[in-house]
């Protein structure tokens, strides 16, 4: 974020620099009101091309096997054009090629999805999925595996069959 404030001000000194040389090739009939139009359009402009590319830059990063299974678009009154171009500011990881089976039953999964937020800092939360029932669960010591096709009781979260952590994660499955 630093950095980010760093460049962001030298985009505004840079543009306000520009308009300067505009002032001076203009032999000053340029108005004054250049210079901190073009620094504070610069910084704008900047700013909004940085939240804009934040996903794709992000996503680009992960290591293989970590796979995006879902990505959160905003729009809010205080970035107008946001609502002509939704911004992608939270996004949702699998580490699927680290998933690893449960010895009681191989159709749970233990993996971790990974939460990352623009300007935050990316949480790492693990989660058990059953890929035959179409479940899945936060992990806690206290979580009960079903054994074979047991139902699983309230503790876990049903999932629809084409739900994106399921499709990652269980596509060698056979969905019965």
């Amino acid at each position: 974020m630093l950095w980010e404030l760093i460049a962001t001000v030298f985009a505004g000194l840079g543009a306000a620099g520009i308009a300067l040389l505009l002032r001076k090739l203009t032999k000053n009939r340029a108005p004054r009101w250049l210079i901190p139009v073009f620094a504070g359009a610069a910084m704008l402009g900047f700013q909004i091309q940085s939240e804009y590319t934040w996903y794709q830059h992000t996503a680009s990063r992960l290591p293989a096997g970590v796979v995006v299974i879902k990505k959160i678009e905003q729009q809010t009154a205080l970035r107008p054009w946001s609502y002509l171009y939704p911004q992608t500011l939270r996004f949702i990881a699998a580490d699927v090629a680290n998933a690893s089976a449960n010895n009681i039953n191989p159709h749970v999964k233990l993996v971790d999805l990974y939460f990352f937020e623009r300007r935050a800092q990316a949480r790492r939360v693990p989660q058990v999925v059953h890929c035959r029932q179409y479940a899945q669960a936060d992990f806690s010591a206290q979580l009960q595996i079903p054994e074979g096709d047991t139902a699983v009781n309230a503790s876990w979260k049903k999932l629809s069959n084409d739900d994106p952590l399921l499709t990652a994660l269980c596509r060698n499955e056979e969905h019965t």
